[in-house]
C-alpha cells in the first residue's frame, strides 16, 4: 500500500523572532510568527505525512492552545509525526518540499534543511527534497510579509 499525502504552512514575519527553516537558523532581520519555532517548512511536511496517513493535521496533534508546544523545535514534532507512523506500522518512502519567500535567498541552506529533516524523519538524506522559490514580488510573499511551504509525502506500510 501506497499513500501520498499534501502539506501547506504559512506564518508572517516579524522582526522578534528568529528565521528557522527546516531546523536552520538563518541570518536574518526577520523571524516567523508563531506558537513553536514557526518553522513552516517542518509544519508543512508534518501535514504531509499526517495527511498521507489519514491523521488529520498538524493542529490536531499539536495545537497552539496546548501550553506543552509553545516555543518548541518543529524538529521535534517531525519526530513526533514519525513515532504516530510507527504505531500504525507505516513508514515514509519519501518527501519533497518548496518553500515560497522572497527574500532571504535560501539555496546555501537547502543542503543543511535536507540532512536536518532527514535525521528527525529517520530517513536517508537522499529521500527528503527542499526547494526555495520567489513568487516575483506578488502576494504576502512576494511582499516579505510572511513565508509558506508545500510539501507531498509518500508513505507504505500495511494498515488500511
Amino acid at each position: 500500500m501506497f499513500r501520498i499525502g499534501f502539506g501547506y504552512d504559512a506564518h508572517r514575519l516579524t522582526s522578534d523572532r528568529l528565521l528557522v527553516l527546516g531546523g536552520v537558523t538563518i541570518p536574518y532581520d526577520l523571524g516567523l510568527l508563531g506558537h513553536s519555532d514557526a518553522d513552516v517548512l517542518s509544519h508543512a511536511i508534518c501535514d504531509a505525512i499526517l495527511g498521507a496517513a489519514g491523521l488529520g493535521d498538524i493542529g490536531r496533534h499539536f495545537p497552539d492552545t496546548d501550553p506543552r508546544w509553545r516555543g518548541i523545535l518543529s524538529l521535534t514534532l517531525l519526530t513526533e509525526t514519525v513515532e504516530m507512523l510507527k504505531l500504525k506500522k507505516l513508514r515514509i518512502v519519501n518527501v519533497d518540499s518548496t518553500i515560497v519567500a522572497q527574500r532571504p535567498k535560501l539555496k546555501d541552506y537547502i543542503p543543511e534543511m535536507e540532512s536536518n529533516l532527514a535525521a528527525a524523519l529517520g530517513l536517508d538524506p537522499g529521500q527528503v527534497n527542499v526547494k526555495a522559490t520567489t513568487t516575483e514580488g506578488m502576494g504576502f510573499t512576494g511582499q516579505g510579509e510572511g513565508m509558506a511551504a508545500y510539501a507531498v509525502a509518500l508513505i507504505t506500510g500495511t494498515a488500511g
